[in-house]
């Protein structure tokens, strides 16, 4: 085998991945980009698993026009997905709950995060918001414990807030050089986006 063949699937691989990343960022530029970023944002705090993080990103690597606007509709769309996540935690856990916690092998995470709910109350909230575990755990729990609403809420936007309108402003301010990193690096760049996704899962454990 040469050397050449050797290494076209990866070169393949690495083509395909370039083009997903390419129409990403020609997406994030379209009409639509903003409403896209909000049905991500939603989404991810109640039952999906990538963060919205690389979609604001993009939209704001796209036009940094927009980036205040995206950080806004990025932490109201994760707001309002941790209130249905809440909503399913409260009333429908058996029926939904469950079985997301179980599609994502979290059992023993959950019942974990559960018992910490009953030492630190909403504060867990604001303490582990901005880590990296998913939103989704925190969300499920807070309404099977039936943290008071009120707290969930204003816990939910300062942490979603906060960490939406960081990354939105680190690319805001450095957009034009991240660009070019990510074009010549693109693989390095999706290995680290890779073991960030896994640290997330692993953290919950250990956060």
């Amino acid at each position: 085998m040469t050397d050449l063949e050797a290494t076209a699937p990866r070169s393949e691989k690495r083509g395909f991945m370039k083009r997903l990343f390419d129409k990403v960022m020609e997406l994030s530029a379209g009409k639509h980009a903003l409403w896209l970023l909000a049905v991500v944002s939603f989404a991810e705090a109640s039952f999906f698993p990538i963060p919205p993080d690389p979609v604001l990103a993009a939209i704001v690597l796209a036009n940094r026009k927009r980036a205040w606007v995206a950080a806004l509709v990025c932490t109201a769309a994760s707001v309002l997905g941790g209130l249905a996540g809440y909503a399913i935690g409260a009333g429908l856990y058996d029926v939904i709950g469950a079985p997301v916690i179980a599609f994502y092998h979290l059992e023993d995470a959950f019942h974990a995060f559960q018992a910490r709910f009953e030492e630190w109350g909403g504060w867990i909230i604001l303490a582990k918001g901005l880590t990296p575990i998913p939103f989704k755990l925190v969300t499920i729990a807070s309404g099977v414990v039936h943290l008071n609403l009120t707290t969930f809420v204003l816990a939910s936007l300062l942490t979603r807030g906060l960490r939406f309108f960081i990354v939105a402003g680190l690319f805001y301010a450095f957009g034009p050089q991240a660009r070019a990193i990510i074009d010549k690096n693109f693989p390095l760049v999706m290995l680290i986006g890779t073991i960030l996704v896994i640290l997330g899962f692993v953290a919950i454990i250990y956060i």
